[in-house]
């Protein structure tokens, strides 16, 4: 079992526009509306896989009320804090006549400190209360929300003897990181974020990535868009491509991605088996982005593309 964090959750709305463009009107050929935030689409998509999955985060107004509304119509446990302000609003325009997307995301409503220590609370009391192979930190953080709220949920789980895992970017990232969490998944511009330079090629990646091994943290992926993702840990390097799929959408790839990570990392043939879980997580990632919608690729087209991923130990 996983428990998600995902402080700026948001109603995610995906319009697609066959010759999308600026100052026109347009009717959408379709349109797609779920609940989203980095850790909700973690949460489905590890559900998907047969892994069981309790989601928090912050959650306000109307369109909170959405998100908690489907999120009880998936099945996926709901224990958000409620907040004031609005929960934010996410939109992605899809046009595959030029295989863009076009993405607006909200900030998300201002968050006080007290919703912050609540949260820390409710977090802690789960954590007394369940136990959790991992506590998942994903996204955003919202308006008022300290740089280093995922730092002090880090602290937390680790007192507790859970791994706790971080996706997200910027100070939040490089707070996050300071407090070692056992994992953590960026991708080429979060790993420059983190460095403070540009990546470089795969060889400069691997090196960044064993330099933050180094500093206490076990696992590291770099995510690389079409060309896969690279892990290092301490069995090593291993570099997976995914399989070539027609796109739709790229919205929670990354998302999906981490999910089967952490499925295959538990529940793979072998526990621990790294090279499985990159190439699992890789096939997730690619099966998510021939879909419209955050994380709601099929258990089938993940195995499917499991057996067309490629994966290598790094020379």
């Amino acid at each position: 079992m996983i428990l998600t964090v995902t402080p700026n959750a948001a109603v995610d709305k995906t319009f697609r526009i066959e010759g999308f463009s600026l100052n026109r009107v347009h009717r959408p050929s379709l349109t797609h509306t779920v609940a989203g935030g980095k850790g909700i689409n973690v949460a489905r998509v590890y559900q998907t896989l047969g892994g069981q999955a309790v989601c928090t985060g912050f959650l306000g107004g109307a369109q909170g009320s959405i998100v908690a509304r489907a999120l009880a119509a998936e099945n996926l446990p709901n224990h958000f804090v409620p907040c004031q302000g609005e929960t934010r609003l996410c939109i992605a325009v899809i046009d595959p006549t030029t295989g863009t997307q076009t993405e607006i995301n909200e900030l998300g409503p201002e968050i006080t400190m007290r919703a912050v220590s609540e949260l820390l609370r409710r977090v802690q009391s789960l954590l007394s209360q369940q136990d959790f192979d991992f506590v998942v930190l994903c996204g955003s953080l919202p308006p008022g929300a300290p740089d280093n709220l995922y730092a002090e949920l880090i602290r937390l789980a680790n007192e507790r003897g859970v791994r706790t895992v971080l996706d997200s970017s910027g100070a939040a990232l490089r707070e996050g990181v300071a407090a070692k969490p056992w994992m953590v998944k960026p991708n080429r511009v979060e790993l420059e974020s983190l460095i403070g330079e540009p990546p470089g090629d795969l060889s400069a990646c691997r090196t960044h990535a064993e330099a933050l091994r180094k500093q206490g943290i076990e696992v590291v992926a770099v995510t690389l868009g079409e060309q896969g993702a690279l892990l290092v840990t301490e069995q090593g390097c291993v570099k997976a491509t995914p399989p070539s799929v027609e796109f739709a959408s790229a919205v929670a790839s990354g998302d999906s991605f981490l999910a089967a990570f952490l499925w295959a990392w538990t529940h793979g043939p072998s526990p621990a088996d790294a090279e499985y879980a990159l190439s699992l997580a890789c096939a997730a990632g690619a099966a998510n982005a021939a879909v419209i919608g955050a994380g709601f690729c099929s258990r089938e087209s993940i195995l499917t593309g499991l057996t067309q991923v490629s994966a290598r130990a790094c020379l």
